[in-house]
């Protein structure tokens, strides 16, 4: 009898409120990404400046969950799903694992203090994923209260009050209604 023969394999607990949690924040932060893009003239003109037929996924490894955005020839921005295996993908991030998914997402440490960390792998162009984290972190502006943003962000904007919630307003509709 082999060595390995003797000893079972053990698996990791599977953490499913963690899975659905960031599911739903992946899916959430990827619609609003489409709809900032159609409100807020930084995250436009960020797109603007990455090539045509541009996309990028943002998933938890192993198996996700994943988030995927892409730019059309038109040079709208559509929220594709979180199937990373559907097509092709210019740039991705990888964040290393669940508990890692959950630090980001629960906004107890910034994109970059998670880079830092390495906890986020990029598998791509270091300028577009550059552009993505600062889209990312406009959105999160946007999403969040002031109170937890600043935690999820390198530098909080000086907005207006009207400019945020207005912007604010008309990215939570968007996101909501899916235009």
């Amino acid at each position: 009898m082999e060595l390995t023969e003797r000893y079972r394999e053990i698996k990791a607990p599977q953490k499913h409120f963690k899975r659905i949690y960031l599911g739903i924040m992946l899916w959430f932060v990827g619609r609003a990404i489409q709809a900032a893009a159609k409100t807020d003239l930084t995250v436009r003109d960020e797109f603007t400046k990455l090539p045509e037929k541009f996309t990028f996924g943002l998933g938890v490894m192993p198996d996700g969950p994943f988030m995927i955005v892409g730019k059309t020839e038109k040079g709208r921005v559509k929220y594709l799903g979180g199937d990373p295996e559907r097509q092709p993908l210019d740039l991705t991030l990888k964040i290393k694992n669940i508990e890692a998914g959950m630090l980001m997402f629960t906004f107890q440490e910034s994109t970059t203090i998670a880079v830092a960390r390495e906890r986020l792998i990029v598998d791509g162009q270091t300028p577009a994923a550059c552009a993505v984290v600062r889209i990312l972190d406009i959105v999160e502006v946007y999403l969040l209260p002031e109170i937890i943003a600043k935690l999820a962000v390198k530098r909080y904007p000086r907005w207006s009050l009207t400019k945020k919630l207005w912007g604010r307003t008309r990215i939570y509709v968007r996101t909501v209604l899916g235009f």
